[in-house]
């Protein structure tokens, strides 16, 4: 009984036994034919509203841990018609709503092996070479970004990575001005008047960063975007003087290369003077736009970045990995200091004298998957040009757009792209009234997704309604754009209609 038992328990991990291999083998193969379901679909969303995906899972999966276990084939049957067919598909060149990439392959290959091993980043007795692999990476990203004294680690995104840089920021003003040990002591009873400064465009991270700090959100101080949606200037030093005059302590400057809606730049190189004039630490958000380092026609954009304390990278979006996948990058590797801590049965004071590499010291996470191997591998397997290229059809693509919205007299386009998304309004014959476009924008994208049409996103620049094409499929082509963008306007002209009779009917 205990043989069989055994046998059949082994069966479950994965182990150097034949049956283990083979049981792998075929849960792996039923999990590549759900998958494949998946990206072989013809439209980007099913188009089902969450109350009836609610009742499809329900349906299929009614208990939760069911006494009897079902057969690979049979559970992932079910996983396939109430999970796959239901799921947006990144891969499809009309899922166009987020930064939300459709990942390569290196980096698929590259999450089996990362599950597979199941390591854990922490110290190097968990994790072994996998280890050095992400100091690699860590190496070579400061060298890619310039920064010569530098050092890094994976994190799972931006919000994560802009919390750190914010914690560093915030331990150094502390200490500097007070010779006060927040980490130790608690925050100071200063500390209403550290001040943040960021665009208004900055992403939201940076108030909860604050929040979650001990500042309070109403530590950031929002500064004005010109009209390129870039930080202005002009009002970042106003701010400064004033906080100056008010007695306040300006202590970190964010700037974002590549905002959520616009994709816009701030403007790195002034900004990084103005870091070093009011000894300001200098964070540079570049979560989405750090890809263009990977390409040799657009990096100039980010001429400055090498000038950051501190940079939030993600490889989830424009380098194309599976989420999530992110890194924070440091100009000098003891500011890692502020954050390092010791605990005798992980990381011990001993292994630091013995040169043990334990990650655990720069992270705010423990337990951390080898999420490093993802940007490792598809750094191997794709080469520098082939990189530019994915980079710079990324880029096109929303250029191709931006000229057949600027061109169709039924669109208003807000912006001039920069990097890959496009903001526009849908104003039809411009007799419409403001409220009435702002409805029909909304309307447009809600009937895309529930006919699962196309994923794009909604936003609203001065409260206008707009919708947003955020373009991160280098495979897309423009015919596909062509074809939603009429659409989109067929769409914009029956709900008008229907606008007109719920109005009438009123």
């Amino acid at each position: 009984m205990t043989a069989s038992v055994k046998t059949k328990i082994d069966a479950f991990f994965l182990t150097n036994s034949q049956g283990s291999m083979e049981s792998y083998q075929h849960v792996m193969n039923q999990a590549m034919e759900t998958l494949k379901s998946a990206v072989l679909g013809n439209a980007p969303f099913s188009g089902a509203s969450p109350q009836l995906v609610k009742e499809v899972l329900e349906a299929q999966f009614p208990e939760f841990l069911p006494e009897a276990a079902g057969s690979p084939r049979e559970v992932f049957h079910k996983l396939s018609s109430a999970v796959a067919d239901h799921a947006v598909s990144v891969h499809h060149p009309l899922c166009a709503a987020h930064l939300h990439c459709p990942p390569m392959l290196p980096g698929l290959a590259a999450e089996v092996l990362i599950s597979g091993l199941n390591l854990s980043m922490d110290s190097w007795d968990q994790s072994g070479a996998a280890t050095m692999v992400e100091q690699m990476v860590m190496d070579g990203l400061c060298t890619l970004f310039g920064l010569h004294k530098g050092d890094g680690v994976m994190t799972s995104g931006g919000t994560q990575s802009n919390l750190m840089g914010l914690l560093l920021a915030r331990e150094r003003a502390a200490l500097k001005l007070w010779n006060w040990d927040i980490k130790k002591q608690g925050l100071p009873v200063e500390h209403h008047l550290l001040k943040i400064l960021c665009s208004d465009a900055a992403h939201f991270s940076v108030q909860q960063a604050a929040s979650v700090l001990g500042l309070g959100e109403e530590a950031v101080i929002p500064v004005k975007t010109d009209a390129a949606h870039r930080m202005c200037m002009n009002d970042l030093e106003e701010k400064l003087k004033q906080l100056k005059k008010e007695g306040k302590i300006p202590f970190a400057l964010i700037a974002t290369a590549g905002t959520t809606d616009f994709g816009a730049i701030d403007p790195l190189e002034k900004m990084s003077q103005a870091a070093k004039q009011y000894d300001l630490w200098f964070h540079v958000d570049a979560a989405y736009g750090g890809g263009l380092m990977m390409s040799d026609q657009h990096k100039h954009k980010l001429k400055g970045i090498d000038e950051a304390d501190s940079i939030t990278v993600d490889f989830h979006k424009m380098f194309y990995q599976p989420i999530s996948c992110g890194a924070f990058l440091v100009n000098d590797r003891s500011s890692f200091s502020y954050m390092k801590r010791h605990a005798d049965y992980l990381n011990p004071e001993e292994d630091d004298e013995e040169e043990v590499p334990n990650l655990v010291g720069k992270s705010l996470q423990t337990t951390r998957r080898f999420d490093a191997l993802k940007p490792f591998l598809s750094f191997q397997l794709i080469s520098r040009s082939d990189w530019s290229e994915i980079i710079r059809r990324t880029l096109s693509l929303a250029k191709d757009a931006y000229k057949m919205l600027e061109h169709d007299s039924s669109f208003t386009v807000m912006h001039k792209p920069e990097l890959s998304t496009v903001v526009f309004r849908y104003t039809g014959d411009g007799m419409l009234t403001e409220d009435a476009v702002n409805l029909l924008n909304y309307r447009i994208r809600d009937r895309l997704l529930a006919n699962g049409e196309a994923v794009i996103a909604r936003t609203k620049v001065k409260g206008l309604a707009c919708l947003k094409f955020t373009l991160l499929n280098p495979l897309a082509e423009a015919e596909d754009l062509s074809k939603l963008i009429q659409r989109i306007k067929e769409i914009g002209q029956n709900e008008w209609r229907r606008l007109q009779n719920e109005q009438g009917r009123g």
